[in-house]
């Protein structure tokens, strides 16, 4: 039994319909008040007849009595506005600041054990790392689920958007600057991302767009500034982005990062660095103003094939410079990378758009490019996929993401639908 729990029981009175105080008086709610979660009392302007006579107060929640005295309620005067003190069990009478005796209303005489057994098994579930109301979710009706799911991948849209509006207000409002810093973040990959970033930001976008023609020399500015062209090399390819990067480098005022930011270890080789940053160049080189060419595109398979860049020739069969690969493969970013930065990066950045410039249109197409593109897949998702749940697109994955990630995780199974139907649900007698 927990507070939260009790909270819930009373704004949404799952309880008796005939309810008393422990010493017999009757108690009609007509408003159970507004729930608090700053100090004071529970629950504001509750509206409630007890004993016929009609109150408007505070309501104050605990689990026994006694834990109004382990607070201390009875020396604050904000709580002498109390008039109705809920507990689950009843083991003390106790006394506001004023000395009035506020009458209680014992929860546990009034709730149906079965919410309590409903509760206990979704934040006890058999399988903690697991979904919560595994065995309880093939029977929650589908409109509950998919009403819930497509508030989840608004959620979810939300919450990227944060890395949207720290970079939005890093380049002045600039959403050229923005979109290349963003796609740079998620070009790194989890573990990449801040690397890439700093690699954005250190390489001005201005200098690359005069280069836009050459491709090697794009790839020569980026691998220089990512500090990966030091030192001596052997293969011509890496000598040749060298000399061009030095010649660059002189006519402009150009700071490489560190290369010891970047990471390689336990990460596919095709995902490696060296390769995300030659495909990076290939973006850039063959799209200039990425962020107003993808504005003017509302199908995601047009997108795929703009964001499914090619690394170049010299990393068919290398990974790093000078270390040959023993198979020769074309580098290319691929349909699922692809999906990946429009569901990371586009369309979180297409949201807060229609956000700042207050147009609606914006906002729903960037949930409906999460509709076009198919399911993701990992373990997350494969989890619910045991327990009956079949993502039919990217949005339905993204919503599943955020739920699992923001809900089930930390067993917020009362502010989630699914759980509130699954908790209400008391067998017939």
């Amino acid at each position: 039994m927990t507070e939260a729990f009790l909270h819930y029981i009373w704004q949404h009175q799952m309880v008796a319909k005939t309810l008393a105080t422990t010493d017999g008086q009757s108690v009609v709610v007509h408003r159970v008040g507004d729930l608090n979660r700053d100090a004071g009392p529970d629950f504001f302007n509750a509206h409630l007849s007890i004993d016929g006579v009609e109150w408007v107060g505070n309501i104050e929640v605990h689990l026994r009595s006694s834990d109004w005295n382990v607070h201390r309620h009875s020396q604050d005067k904000s709580y002498n506005n109390v008039i109705l003190h809920v507990v689950y069990e009843h083991d003390c009478e106790i006394t506001l600041e004023n000395g009035n005796v506020p009458p209680t209303l014992e929860l546990c005489r009034f709730i149906h054990p079965a919410l309590v057994d409903n509760y206990d098994a979704l934040i006890h579930p058999a399988e903690p790392d697991g979904v919560p109301c595994a065995q309880r979710l093939p029977g929650v009706p589908s409109f509950i689920v998919n009403s819930w799911l497509d508030r989840m991948t608004v959620e979810r849209i939300e919450a990227k958007s944060q890395v949207v509006r720290r970079l939005l207000d890093e380049s002045c409002g600039s959403w050229e600057q923005t979109c290349y810093w963003l796609m740079a973040h998620y070009f790194g990959g989890k573990v990449n991302a801040l690397p890439f970033e700093l690699l954005a930001k250190a390489t001005d976008q201005r200098l690359l767009a005069r280069w836009k023609d050459n491709p090697r020399r794009i790839e020569a500015l980026l691998m220089g500034q990512a500090g990966m062209l030091e030192g001596y090399f052997e293969d011509d390819y890496p000598r040749q982005l060298q000399a061009d990067y030095d010649a660059l480098r002189t006519g402009a005022s150009l700071t490489p990062v560190s290369s010891f930011l970047w990471k390689f270890f336990r990460i596919r080789p095709s995902a490696f660095p060296t390769i995300r940053i030659s495909q990076f160049a290939n973006l850039v080189a063959s799209s200039s103003n990425l962020f107003s060419a993808l504005l003017e595109m509302t199908d995601a398979g047009e997108m795929e094939k703009l964001l499914d860049c090619r690394a170049a020739d010299y990393w068919d069969n290398h990974y790093r410079f000078d270390q040959p690969a023993a198979k020769s493969t074309p580098k290319r970013m691929g349909r699922t990378q692809a999906d990946l930065l429009i569901i990371n990066a586009w369309v979180p950045l297409l949201f807060v758009y229609g956000e700042v410039r207050g147009q609606q249109q914006y906002k729903e197409q960037a949930v409906a490019l999460l509709q076009q593109l198919p399911p993701e897949d990992n373990t997350v998702i494969r989890q619910f996929q045991a327990v009956g749940l079949t993502p039919a697109n990217a949005a339905q994955t993204q919503a599943l993401l955020q739920l699992k990630s923001r809900y089930c995780n930390d067993r917020r199974c009362l502010q989630c639908s699914i759980g509130h139907n699954i908790i209400k649900q008391i067998p017939k007698d």
